[in-house]
């Protein structure tokens, strides 16, 4: 477990920078132009992130550690889909309503860890 507390620390922090920097509140027209190098490094970064995080944790409990996991390869995923399908990518993320609805998800998952990883200790 403090294997996944500091890498919680490291993911709930960045999660809730990155989808409140990313927001339509915050930047609206920030997705409205986007250059497909730019959409492929950003993959390249998401893929390396998720891997280093599946080679330090791919650890299948049954509390919420298997979230740290499930981020790591959900980056993994993300990041290729990014590299290999770059024009897809650019136009689902022309869906307002789809960008939205993923920043809440990453918002709420990004302040879970957080608190899990510099709250309290249990027990």
């Amino acid at each position: 477990m403090p294997n996944s507390k500091h890498i919680a620390g490291l993911i709930g922090p960045t999660l809730i920078a990155i989808t409140i920097s990313e927001s339509e509140f915050i930047q609206p027209h920030l997705y409205d132009t986007q250059i497909a190098p730019v959409v492929y490094l950003s993959g390249t970064l998401l893929f390396v992130a998720g891997l280093a995080i599946v080679r330090v944790h791919n650890l299948w409990m049954g509390d919420w550690t298997v979230m740290v996991t499930l981020i790591g390869w959900f980056s993994i995923f993300g990041g290729l889909f990014r590299m290999f399908a770059t024009g897809l990518y650019q136009q689902v993320s022309q869906n307002t309503t789809a960008l939205l609805v993923m920043e809440i998800i990453l918002l709420a998952i990004g302040i879970f860890l957080a608190f899990k990883a510099y709250g309290r200790e249990d027990g």
